[in-house]
């Protein structure tokens, strides 16, 4: 039986990348491509749709 090799496109630049043990930033072909992606998330360049949620402006435990 013949092992199949998946492969993916990084997220960032679009490189392929092999899906193994191999390749340690795995979806990302770099840690600069990780680091790029993360900093998106960060500054809020990438969301996730949905809802806001605010939390109450006191900060006493009895609010929630």
């Amino acid at each position: 039986m013949t092992q199949r090799i998946l492969k993916v496109n990084c997220p960032t630049c679009k490189e392929i990348v092999v899906w193994s043990e191999q390749s340690p930033y795995r979806p990302f072909c770099s840690e600069r491509c990780k680091l790029i992606d993360f900093g998106d998330w960060a500054s809020e360049r990438n969301s996730i749709a949905g809802d806001p949620v605010f939390l109450p402006e006191e900060d006493d435990e009895n609010t929630y």
